[in-house]
């Protein structure tokens, strides 16, 4: 072994084929038992309506305050702060 690869000459060469050939090998395999296990649609759950994550860098008391009036009010600080955005913009418009 002399050359330090012996596989270097080789060269790779498409091979033709055809939808119909494809097609026909697909329906062959299937026949005999091979059939397609790629995923159908994106496994996992499904993506929420609220997507978007805030991740607010606020004063001590001011946190601990949204999060007070989100547990009295019984909803989660995202939906607190979304309650104060629509009346911010119904303040604003």
């Amino acid at each position: 072994m002399s050359d330090s690869n012996r596989l270097s000459g080789l060269k790779a060469r498409p091979k033709q084929t055809t939808l119909a050939e494809v097609r026909r090998v697909d329906e062959v395999g299937e026949a005999r038992g091979f059939v397609d296990r790629s995923p159908r649609k994106k496994p996992g759950r499904k993506p929420s309506p609220r997507i978007h994550q805030l991740h607010p860098k606020v004063f001590p008391e001011v946190g601990e305050a949204l999060a007070a009036e989100a547990e009295r009010l019984g909803i989660t600080q995202g939906q607190l702060i979304e309650v104060m955005w629509d009346l911010y913009q119904k303040r604003h418009d």
